[in-house]
């Protein structure tokens, strides 16, 4: 049902990793994020087995997978914990769904692509990708809706905004393109897939989450955020 004109609108609120397991309605929302993680991490090798271009991000983990002994799902781990180790200096907190979806996209993601195998038809490739963008999107909605914090990258990216007042825009454009030319020099694919992953995962997002934002108790749980960041 849409969203009436006159409703007050979802928002994320800010908080730390104690007020979240106290904010209420928690079974509700942890099954919304493990949902999320995982059907991320099956997005993730939907366009990996698609072979038409990955995700700005998955092109470096497939090209860190290509040099080093690890799985995809084994480098979106290690990547994300070093991530996370750059939240120390712009003094980010991770949050309960920061940790988790550290490791579960990764895991989910090795499931998903031991089941599944690229396509012979390129009009099944293609219709590949363009499921795992659009699920990609829902999954994005799903986990920052459940308000237990962004993931790894999400939060290096509005932690940067934070610290240095940098635009959203810029900053997540910086970030890709930095890890899509390294991952290319690795090689990681780039392709169609990459610039339309890039282009349409960000109006997706902003579409599906107000839906997906869980409502907490009326309670103080702190300053809000709009539901997607803005310039």
């Amino acid at each position: 049902m849409p969203v009436s004109a006159d409703a007050t609108p979802r928002q994320l609120a800010r908080l730390g990793p104690i007020e979240q397991l106290r904010a209420g309605r928690l079974t509700r929302r942890l099954v919304q994020l493990a949902l999320g993680l995982a059907l991320y991490g099956l997005t993730l090798a939907m366009i990996l087995r698609a072979a038409i271009g990955n995700a700005p991000w998955d092109v470096l983990h497939q090209g860190m997978a290509k040099h080093l002994p690890l799985s995809i799902g084994e480098a979106v781990i290690v990547m994300s914990l070093v991530v996370l180790l750059l939240w120390i200096p712009i003094k980010e907190l991770p949050g309960l769904g920061t940790i988790a979806n550290a490791f579960l996209v990764g895991l989910s993601a090795d499931v998903a692509l031991s089941l599944l195998s690229t396509p012979d038809s390129y009009v099944v490739r293609i219709v590949m990708l363009l499921a795992g963008v659009l699920l990609n999107g829902v999954a994005t909605a799903l986990y920052i809706g459940s308000q237990f914090g962004p993931g790894p990258r999400d939060g290096l990216m509005t932690g940067l905004h934070r610290r240095t007042g940098v635009s959203i825009r810029l900053v997540r454009t910086g970030l890709e393109v930095s890890v899509v030319v390294i991952g290319f020099l690795m090689g990681g694919v780039v392709g169609v897939g990459t610039l339309i992953y890039t282009l349409a995962i960000g109006p997706m997002v902003q579409a599906m989450l107000p839906y997906a934002i869980v409502e907490l108790p009326a309670r103080d749980t702190g300053p809000v955020l709009r539901a997607v960041p803005s310039d």
